[in-house]
């Protein structure tokens, strides 16, 4: 009849422990928070101070320690919509082909003749023949450096794209590379700014793609969006070009596949630069701030093995010529190459602060943007506005609580007890939840839980109203609770799970507040069905024995 094994009833009652003992850690929000921030700046490195120690010793070590952290609607900070230049990326993937390009045809001079880079639109690769008769031979020597493209709309397709007009050699990315270096740019810009943020220790920031080439930012706990662009706006491209020569004059041209570039150190001084970098940033595996040999503060930098074997090759041919490093269009610096430098590591100096080091480091560090980046919007938002909507959240939460409690006790007397027991611990298994997961709590979270707070008692009133129906069938109390739970289960069932897709939807297809919805939705939702099908029962069976009522009043 009405019966639970041991076994189970232990299991539930010890899910409900833990996720209560997950969740606690949000009711001390504020200690739990100071602890976690010490524990990482110790092991971190930082220095140990009496405020360090006090903060970690608050909260003990052996209780968990992850907290629903707050977005930043109800923490505050800063909120930045910005557009990816992903025509920049052309440039640099064509320029890269035009060696590659230089050397195929340097074979072929007696048939092609001598071969120059011209001047050319974005996105075209323009080379000029001194023999137009070997133009056949040349167009299919290029066309056979091409390569496929890997993605999925590309399958089939070659990277590149080959024509002629007259005495010019024409290389343009095809349609499909053209879609897959868009993709690539916006994940790789994705994970640097990601990078970047996460480099300076902040929590818990909301990074998303936006349509084709937008990208959302939102930073938690930040003063300003100005902050934010500091950190992600530079592009830290780092480059390493052969000078051509040195000059005085900002409009001197600089002459074909070259640049003139300022100089950071030394006032109207320009270089003119070889456009086409020897190495460049995305070479190097780390960058770390130090102090030069006269004590100035500097960044130590190590290429990959790659890197370093172009840059000892290219050192070891111009012994006694300047190079110059490049960061961001301007010279940092322009030494002569004593010797060839095989180690694979350098050092940049300037006339740099000790936080200018060590943010240029993290910038090195988490790459370089490959394109530059506009923002077309940006927002503080203060933390008394966040504080403000956590209150009005909470009066939300408690209005609907206790509206819901009162419902139910007036409408289902003792039953009623158990299931508004069951709805606290229901609260308590999300918060445990949304804690173990790591997720980010926003206001639209907020009316999550407060709607699965309306929610979470519907199958007690299936199954409550269904015992009801039994008992005026002449059954007993036992049998009638029994067949209670057995029949409306299906019920139960099909209801949530036909929310639950939806919530499996929202997050799929929404972002950023849709998401944090559809999130507290969806466990809210599974914690319900847990409270309502394991939870009331147990409690109800453990009641029912221990009265023995000949009669029972739902």
């Amino acid at each position: 009849m009405l019966q639970i094994s041991l076994f189970k009833r232990v299991m539930i009652w010890l899910t409900v422990a833990v996720g209560l003992i997950l969740a606690m850690p949000n009711a001390f929000y504020t200690t739990v928070e100071r602890h976690n921030d010490a524990a990482q700046a110790l092991e971190g490195g930082a220095a140990a101070t009496p405020e360090l120690a006090a903060d970690q010793a608050g909260w003990p070590d052996f209780l968990p320690s992850s907290l629903v952290n707050l977005g930043l609607d109800l923490r505050g900070g800063a909120h930045l919509l910005a557009e990816v230049r992903v025509e920049d990326v052309y440039t640099d993937r064509l320029d890269a082909y035009w060696l590659e390009v230089r050397n195929t045809l340097r074979g072929e001079r007696a048939t092609v003749g001598t071969i120059r880079r011209q001047n050319a639109p974005l996105g075209e690769l323009r080379i000029k023949l001194s023999n137009p008769a070997g133009m056949d031979r040349a167009v299919a020597l290029v066309r056979g450096l091409a390569t496929p493209v890997v993605s999925l709309s590309g399958a089939g397709s070659t990277d590149i794209e080959v024509s002629s007009s007259g005495d010019i050699l024409i290389v343009t990315l095809s349609a499909a590379e053209r879609a897959a270096t868009d993709d690539r740019t916006m994940q790789q810009s994705l994970e640097i700014i990601r990078r970047r943020i996460d480099e300076v220790g902040t929590r818990e920031p909301t990074i998303q793609r936006q349509g084709e080439r937008r990208i959302l930012i939102q930073v938690p706990g930040v003063g300003s969006a100005e902050e934010v662009k500091t950190l992600i706006g530079t592009t830290a491209r780092l480059t390493f070009h052969p000078v051509v020569g040195r000059t005085s004059n900002a409009n001197e041209a600089p002459g074909p596949r070259n640049v003139l570039l300022p100089s950071i150190d030394e006032p109207d001084t320009y270089y003119i630069l070889e456009q086409t970098p020897v190495v460049t940033g995305e070479d190097l595996t780390d960058a770390q701030p130090a102090f030069d040999q006269n004590g100035f503060p500097s960044v130590n930098f190590r290429f990959n093995p790659s890197g370093a074997r172009k840059f000892g090759i290219y050192t070891g041919e111009n012994v006694g010529s300047p190079f110059a490093i490049v960061l961001d269009d301007e010279v940092i610096s322009a030494p002569v190459i004593r010797e060839a430098i095989t180690g694979g590591s350098g050092q940049i100096s300037g006339n740099f602060t000790v936080k200018q080091s060590t943010d240029l480091a993290v910038l090195l560090r988490a790459g370089a943007l490959p394109a530059e980046m506009t923002f077309l919007e940006e927002r503080t938002i203060g933390p008394e506005l966040g504080q403000d909507s956590i209150d009005a959240g909470k009066i939300a939460c408690i209005v609907a609580f206790v509206a819901v409690l009162v419902f139910m006790f007036l409408s289902y007397g003792t039953f009623g007890v158990f299931a508004n027991i069951a709805l606290i611990l229901n609260v308590g298994l999300i918060f445990g939840l949304l804690s173990l997961i790591g997720a980010t709590l926003t206001l639209p979270g907020i009316a999550g839980i407060v709607l699965t707070i309306g929610m979470a008692v519907d199958a007690n009133v299936l199954v409550f109203e269904r015992i009801r129906e039994e008992l005026k069938s002449a059954k007993g109390p036992a049998r009638a609770i029994e067949l209670g739970y057995e029949k409306a289960l299906s019920a139960i069932l099909d209801a949530n799970i036909t929310t639950f897709i939806t919530a499996v939807i929202l997050f799929a297809m929404g972002s950023g507040p849709v998401r944090g919805f559809s999130i507290t939705l969806g466990l809210g939702i599974l914690t319900s069905v847990f409270t309502a099908i394991f939870v009331t029962r147990v409690m109800i069976v453990m009641w029912f024995e221990r009265k023995r009522p000949k009669t029972i009043e739902v």
